[in-house]
């Protein structure tokens, strides 16, 4: 499997079939046990895991969810921005989470959670904006989304994914996603199977094949129609 500078690719398949293992062997949260990953041709083990981490940006589908303030949930992407107000407002308005900022009496230092006294509650899908502005904080060369808009509602994940077109151009982009209205747009789909890679290419490349992504296409397709 190659990962080419500037391509989008889409990671697709049932639960339970790596998709997720990949993309943290990728991020190097852990190591793998068999095999190697490389960078640039070189043992992603011999990186300093630090450097490494400043160059990668991940949103999980689990994400963290800080009981502290807003201007703390953004800044831990990149901690040493943490004070610099226009960097956390524009990485807010690149998620959306910059709507909810400005309902806020204390804006970036609105206390979120219930925590602590004059925290606020926020709903999954506003959380979830929050998770997405630490990674646009980070500004990487690599962005990975595992499932980063499930708790978002269709009209919130519209248009949470065409500010994701614009501001991955030019970066490696790493997606899991089971909307296939999403994944359709990638530059390459890479299909897992029991851990292994069971077929690749672009959407209409896939569908024309007649394989396993064209069947849980037209699985999906058909509850629409």
């Amino acid at each position: 499997f190659r990962l080419e500078p500037g391509e989008h690719v889409a990671l697709v398949g049932e639960n339970g079939q790596g998709k997720t293992t990949l993309v943290k062997l990728l991020a190097r949260l852990y190591d793998p046990t068999s095999g190697a990953i490389y960078l640039d041709g070189t043992d992603l083990r011999e990186y300093s895991v630090e450097e490494l981490h400043k160059e990668i940006g991940v949103i999980f589908q689990d994400f963290v969810r800080y009981d502290m303030s807003a201007r703390m949930n953004i800044g831990v992407g990149r901690i040493e921005s943490v004070d610099d107000d226009e960097a956390l407002w524009t990485a807010a308005e690149k998620s959306r989470a910059d709507r909810l900022l400005t309902r806020f009496a204390d804006g970036l230092d609105q206390m979120l959670g219930r925590r602590f006294e004059g925290g606020v509650d926020l709903s999954g899908g506003e959380w979830q904006k929050f998770a997405l502005a630490r990674a646009y904080l980070r500004d990487a060369q690599v962005l990975i989304l595992d499932e980063p808009t499930a708790a978002l509602d269709a009209v919130a994940e519209s248009e949470v994914f065409a500010r994701f077109d614009d501001l991955s151009r030019g970066k490696m982009a790493l997606l899991i996603s089971h909307r296939f209205s999403t994944v359709r747009k990638s530059d390459r789909i890479v299909v897992l199977e029991a851990g292994q890679i069971y077929e690749e290419g672009t959407h209409d490349q896939l569908v024309a094949q007649g394989g396993r992504y064209a069947s849980l296409f037209e699985l999906q397709a058909a509850s629409y129609r």
